[in-house]
């Protein structure tokens, strides 16, 4: 079997075992790789060069709507839990605690951070007097650890990466609008950075953030049909401030408890893309985020290689200084070939292929990886040419993604009926819900699938609850999800 050939053949197709191709392409991508420690990975390169540039594109965001960034400690007092009864509860299977340091019992244990509200609340109730200090609008980058008992690589790991955003306010309005703004966020920078649809919504009760009064949502939909919960935003109501003491002075001269929010997203992005865009090739990677978006690859005889070489060089310096991630592979060991799938395999948006006929013609070759359409283009005009393509590859793969969520999203009337549909269709499921716990409960327990959200724009309004047939109070996206 030749390299080339070879190369494919290792990623198992997604028709086979979507499963497996996850696996296959993000270890053949070297993306990240397996650590000692049960649950947890690490992030190589390429893989922790995609959260970069996420990082970069939120911090902006975050920023430009009023918010700075701080830190907070990795350890946590348990005592810090037990005043949000909620909370606790619906952490406490996954707290990790230290008990021991230094060769001695802790007097009290500690949690190692699986979410800050507690540490931001004992911390804001000392900053925070007056209504001059409002609204407190921080966030955090840092890593945060839940043990999990089933893990996927940057789906859900024991340890992962995020983002947490605690604000406080002096009323509801305020902390509510808070929580829709960040929403939209999110959801501007999944679809326009990530390519990605979302549906956005609230979560029902029991899906809801431990301690939140309401959780907000965007969903998105995997090439397998499931669900990914792609960023939350809670508000918080007055629970956390009263559990720690968060108040202010208001403008009566009378003492008033906070209103807080918090919102999230996390390295499960780095999965999502993966899931959403990704082929039997291999990865396709949204251009915004891609650690190198063009890849140059010279070709031709031995004879013309300095002179190909030479202007590679050339066109790769002015890419570069129009702020293009480029790289070159000029390998003379290594076969175009081979090349040109192994960076299909790691995909990259462009590759731009530079021959001596090329040279005489003035012009390169421009490859996308979505489309796998071959252009010539001007040299004299490489730099336009290349942010043109890039801007029309965003486009391509988010409305293949919206078209993929179209085609998988049906309508169902009955539990019975999404049963079957479940069986034999991927994808989500729109529903009447009565609001009731109990039938939520039962299409979980029956169909493996969870309520994602109650969409704020549904395709359609349903009347009667799937389950019991009463008026339905609600219509839910239903799914199987990671």
């Amino acid at each position: 079997m030749s390299k080339e050939k070879g190369f494919v053949t290792e990623i198992t197709p997604q028709s086979e075992d979507f499963s497996r191709w996850y696996i296959d392409v993000i270890k053949k991508a070297e993306l990240m790789d397996y650590s000692p420690v049960r649950g947890c990975i690490v992030f190589r390169p390429d893989g922790y060069e995609l959260w970069e540039n996420m990082q970069k594109e939120l911090d902006q965001r975050f920023k430009d709507t009023g918010h700075r960034n701080a830190y907070f400690p990795l350890f946590i007092p348990e005592s810090f839990f037990n005043k949000e009864k909620e909370h606790v509860e619906g952490f406490n299977p996954e707290l990790p605690f230290v008990t021991e340091a230094g060769g001695e019992q802790l007097e009290e244990k500690l949690a190692i951070r699986p979410t800050s509200e507690t540490m931001f609340g004992h911390m804001y109730a000392k900053w925070i007097n007056s209504y001059r200090d409002l609204p407190l609008l921080i966030n955090q980058w840092a890593n945060v650890v839940r043990w999990e008992k089933r893990t996927l690589p940057f789906l859900r790991t024991s340890e992962f990466l995020w983002q947490e955003g605690h604000t406080a306010h002096e009323d509801e309005t305020d902390a509510r609008k808070e929580t829709m703004q960040m929403l939209d966020v999110y959801t501007d920078f999944v679809q326009n950075v990530l390519a990605i649809p979302v549906i956005k919504g609230q979560k029902t009760p029991s899906e809801r953030f431990a301690g939140a009064v309401d959780t907000f949502s965007i969903e998105a939909m995997m090439k397998d049909g499931r669900a990914v919960q792609a960023g939350t935003s809670h508000y918080l109501g007055t629970k956390f401030a009263v559990a720690f003491d968060i108040k202010y002075l208001d403008r009566e001269n009378t003492q008033q408890y906070c209103h807080t929010t918090s919102w999230g997203v996390s390295t499960r992005l780095i999965g999502a893309l993966i899931m959403v865009h990704g082929d039997d090739r291999g990865l396709v990677l949204p251009p915004k985020v891609a650690a190198t978006q063009v890849v140059m690859i010279p070709i031709g005889p031995p004879k013309t290689r300095e002179v190909v070489i030479g202007k590679t060089d050339e066109l790769f310096a002015q890419l570069k200084a129009a702020g293009i991630r480029v790289r070159v592979d000029d390998r003379a060991d290594v076969s175009p070939g081979w090349k040109f799938n192994e960076y299909e395999m790691r995909g990259i948006p462009i590759r731009l292929e530079l021959g001596p006929r090329d040279l005489e013609n003035g012009q390169c070759v421009l490859v996308s990886r979505v489309s796998g359409e071959k252009k010539s283009v001007p040299i004299d005009n490489l730099v336009e040419e290349v942010k043109s393509l890039l801007e029309q590859i965003h486009n391509d793969m988010f409305e293949r993604a919206l078209a993929f969520r179209q085609d998988n999203f049906y309508s169902i009337d009955t539990l019975d009926e999404y049963k079957a549909a479940i069986e034999e269709k991927r994808g989500f499921a729109l529903a009447g819900w009565c609001g009731s716990d109990a039938c939520e409960k039962q299409v979980k327990e029956e169909t493996g699938a969870t309520s994602r959200n109650i969409p704020f724009e549904p395709a359609e309004k349903k009347s009667t609850c799937l389950v019991c047939g009463d008026a339905a109070e609600h219509t839910v996206v239903f799914a199987r999800a990671y």
